[in-house]
């Protein structure tokens, strides 16, 4: 039977439709994925987040109490320096002539005494002589008197002049101090961290303090870390506590919580504030300190700190989203796999857990295997998620 080329094109598309109606009625024998995790040993941690920034243990403004020109800087911003060591030096003029002022009025005030101590010696003297002629009646009892006041006057005037050498001891001692103020010193061992005013500038101390640097000892770093007051009541002094820098997350730096502070972040706001409440949110600083002996760690650094309620070294752990339905306390039900793909209920207790997995206290064993609680699209029947 010869068949044309028509007939042949009729054939083929009427077997198109009927071979979609077979795939399409063809039953799916693809299993249904199923992700799974197994029981592992691993380290659960039990946290606090929160960011902190990097302080000194010391650091102080170094500043200047007299008025000049700073005629020489001694120190440049890193340089390390000894307590007591010069770190600027500020025109002494002024403080020299304000000495010299103060000297020469201590000597005028001497040379006051001394006569002062000549006349009462002279008074004395012609007092007692009044006191004999009045005995002899050579003389009046108004002249007596008369004498007897001028010697109490410059009795008074003795003492007064001596009270002003005082003074003028004072002065003097004062003005001597203020020159040793045109010397700035530092006040500790530190780096300088940062230098405020230039060599020729001029300083005014009649009003406040100017600053000349900034000195701190970097040794040893403090963090402040803020902690919200949802979590502040968990955390106590004594906790351990870690941190990683923003631009190194791979190393982590370990101290000691030294202390949490009573008082808000935002103590000094709340004290102005007029408004009665406020939606801002509030955190309190938790203190811990890090040694820094290459000086790696830099003075308002950020941080992100960890700070640890508690944790458990290499126990039983699976993830959290494959616990199912919660039987009581710490127990919950979980699906296990088997080796044949056959699924089994267990109970398990449960310990400590942290953001991803939880501690198996019991009811597993190490390389057991448990469905997880979300599905996926993946490659296969069967994918592992490894911790």
């Amino acid at each position: 039977m010869n068949i044309t080329p028509k007939q042949r094109k009729f054939a083929l598309l009427a077997l198109i439709p009927l071979a979609a109606i077979t795939w399409l009625a063809w039953p799916n024998t693809t299993p249904d994925p199923v992700l799974s995790a197994p029981v592992t040993r691993q380290d659960v941690e039990q946290t606090v987040l929160a960011s902190g920034v990097l302080q000194a243990i010391e650091q102080v403004d170094v500043g200047a109490q007299v008025s000049g020109q700073v005629t020489y800087l001694a120190v440049e911003a890193g340089q390390s320096v000894k307590q007591g060591d010069l770190l600027a030096e500020i025109d002494p003029l002024i403080a020299q002539n304000n000495l010299k002022t103060a000297e020469a009025d201590l000597a005028s005030r001497r040379a006051q005494l001394k006569i002062k101590q000549a006349q009462l010696k002279q008074n004395e003297l012609a007092w007692r002589r009044q006191q004999q002629m009045f005995k002899q009646e050579a003389s009046s009892r108004a002249d007596l008197e008369n004498a007897e006041a001028q010697l109490a006057v410059t009795r008074a005037e003795l003492q007064s002049a001596q009270a002003e050498i005082e003074n003028a001891l004072i002065k003097v001692d004062r003005t001597k101090t203020e020159l040793g103020y045109n010397r700035i010193l530092a006040p500790m061992d530190g780096t300088v961290v940062s230098i405020v005013t230039r060599q020729g500038q001029t300083l005014a101390a009649s009003q406040t303090v100017p600053t000349l640097l900034k000195l701190a000892n970097l040794e040893t770093m403090t963090v402040k870390a803020q902690i919200s007051e949802a979590d502040v009541t968990r955390v106590k002094a004594g906790m351990p506590v870690y941190f990683t820098l923003m631009g190194d997350a791979d190393t982590r730096y370990h101290g000691t919580l030294r202390t949490v502070e009573l008082a808000p972040t935002n103590i000094n706001e709340q004290a102005t504030s007029t408004t009665a409440t406020s939606n801002a949110a509030v955190y309190y600083y938790a203190l811990f300190d890090v040694p820094n002996p290459d000086h790696t760690l830099r003075v308002a650094m950020t941080t992100q700190v960890t700070i640890v309620l508690g944790e458990r070294k290499q126990v039983l752990t699976i993830p959290q989203t494959a616990l199912g339905k919660k039987l009581g306390e710490n127990e919950y039900e979980v699906t296990l796999i088997k080796d044949d793909d056959q699924k089994e209920t267990r109970r398990i207790k449960t310990g400590m857990k942290d953001d991803i997995k939880v501690e198996v206290v019991s009811g597993l064993t190490e390389q057991d295997k448990v469905k997880l609680g979300q599905s996926a699209p993946v490659n296969g029947p069967d994918v592992e998620m490894m911790l």
